[in-house]
């Protein structure tokens, strides 16, 4: 299948697609998560893990992936996108997420797949394939972010990180927090969003989600941002996205995955990664490169942290199909 290689975002990807098969699957008492498969159900099956947490998939994630060779599978996670209960955070740490990707990939009768994530997509597949390496054939991976106190400082607090480098998206963000509680920002937004009065809740979640979406691309046109950051989608991923932070990830230790990557050293693996990318700094990639040194990492030198800026999809395209062409 043809690739449109005009200079737009969206035409290194393939084309639009339609699932041929969705569902939801119940994973717990509680939760039931959203799931679809398209492409070719007798080619090579890949599982798209979405970032945020609380980001949800949609059609474009359907697009890295070449339809005529792959069976792609995409999920959102607990309380994300089409899953059930909305914005729900019963339940819902990174082991139950990663038993609902081992239960879905049972589900579907799968033996073993490409596993494709990007950002907390990145978190969440590396923490699967530690916990399950012989079902994972190969790893994409995006932005990576290890979820260490580090990177969350270097985002949510004010300083000489993010908040240095987009001080006028930052400002909006921060004022949404009286002087007194900004010396911890995740726990000042976290009592904010799970506070019993909804209304609340989304005064919250509008700065909490704007935030992560201006400075996820090295440019956002203020149209973009205005359609990124609605209410429906706003309160999932705030409230989801802080409920993961305030808690470190549900990990035993801060540098959980680096100190577990023994178990998956023999799983081929390409890293993409914007040089630019503000959200999830190229400092966690290159951590895990250097424990990882057989993971190729491709830093790409004009993107950002967004899988649809143009050159990141460029990359994320030919790593799908380097795995492609593999036996």
């Amino acid at each position: 299948m043809q690739k449109n290689f005009e200079q737009d975002p969206n035409t290194w990807l393939y084309p639009e697609i339609e699932p041929y098969q969705t569902g939801y699957l119940k994973v717990s008492d509680l939760h039931e998560i959203y799931y679809e498969e398209c492409g070719n159900p007798k080619g090579k099956p890949v599982v798209f893990i979405h970032g945020g947490p609380g980001g949800g998939v949609g059609p474009m994630d359907r697009r890295y992936f070449n339809p005529e060779k792959y069976r792609v599978i995409l999920l959102d996670q607990r309380g994300a996108g089409k899953s059930k209960p909305m914005a729900s955070l019963v339940n819902n740490t990174t082991w139950d997420l990663v038993d609902d990707i081992e239960k879905l990939r049972t589900h579907l009768q799968i033996e073993n797949w490409l596993v494709f994530g990007g950002s907390w997509g990145s978190t969440l597949s590396l923490t699967y394939a530690i916990t399950h390496p012989t079902r994972v054939k190969g790893l994409v991976l995006r932005g990576i972010f290890l979820i260490r106190k580090k990177e969350i400082d270097w985002y949510y607090q004010e300083g000489l990180g993010a908040s240095s480098i987009y001080p006028d998206a930052w400002e909006p963000f921060r004022d949404h927090i009286p002087v007194s509680e900004r010396g911890d920002m995740v726990k000042a937004y976290y009592s904010r969003l799970t506070h019993s009065d909804p209304s609340v809740q989304m005064a919250a979640a509008i700065p909490w989600t704007a935030w992560e979406m201006a400075t996820s691309r090295i440019y956002t046109p203020p149209e973009m941002l205005k359609s990124l950051v609605t209410d429906d989608f706003a309160i999932k991923f705030a409230r989801i996205e802080c409920h993961y932070f305030i808690n470190h990830g549900f990990y035993k230790s801060d540098n959980w995955i680096i100190e577990n990557i023994a178990a998956i050293k023999n799983i081929p693996t390409i890293i993409v990664q914007g040089r630019y990318d503000v959200v999830c700094p190229v400092m966690s990639a290159w951590d895990l490169h250097k424990a990882w040194p057989e993971a190729k990492l491709n830093i790409v030198p004009d993107a950002g942290h967004s899988a649809r800026e143009i050159s990141n999809a460029r990359h994320l395209v030919h790593a799908t199909d380097v795995f492609a062409d593999k036996a």
